[in-house]
């Protein structure tokens, strides 16, 4: 799977007119493996890998999810997979990033792959393809995006792509 993330929202803001806002901002991937080098997120028992600095030009995740499919439907597994069946998202962790490797959290995003079509999935599954999340990251008064995304923040789509390699990400 591939996570494509645009129009990031800046080094610097203030989601909260009463507080006094964040700086050194960055965007990451929640994950619970440490196969690749993680960021502690404090008061969370996950971990955030990949962090990507808020005024970069884009932003982009390659991350395996596990696929079944059985009577109820599909359901998805992995370590960056979050939430219980009903409810099974990826996650986007928006912080400060600090020096000591944390980053401290004040917002999420939730990128539900139960609310992809699931014809959708089918073709993703496909040989040699994969599912893609196109994901706009500011929201509509330049802040980071969060909570569950929808469009036109989100957009899913299944599209050819090199076979995954092992070992790589």
């Amino acid at each position: 799977m591939v996570i494509q993330g645009s129009e990031l929202p800046g080094l610097a803001c203030r989601p909260e007119p009463d507080e006094p806002g964040y700086r050194n901002v960055h965007v990451a991937l929640f994950t619970k493996s440490k196969e690749r080098p993680t960021l502690v997120v404090p008061r969370n028992p996950w971990l955030a890998t990949e962090p990507v600095a808020g005024d970069s030009t884009a932003a982009r995740w390659e991350l395996p999810v596990t696929v079944k499919h059985d009577d109820d439907g599909y359901d998805f597994g992995g370590p960056f997979v979050r939430g219980p069946r009903e409810d099974r998202h990826l996650g986007l962790a928006w912080g400060e990033l600090l020096g000591d490797g944390t980053l401290r959290m004040f917002r999420g995003a939730k990128l539900r792959l139960v609310d992809v079509p699931p014809d959708l999935i089918a073709e993703a599954m496909r040989p040699e393809h994969r599912l893609v999340a196109r994901v706009r990251l500011t929201d509509t008064n330049g802040n980071p995006v969060c909570a569950r995304l929808h469009p036109p923040y989100l957009e899913w789509s299944a599209e050819p792509g090199p076979p995954p390699a092992v070992g790589t990400r």
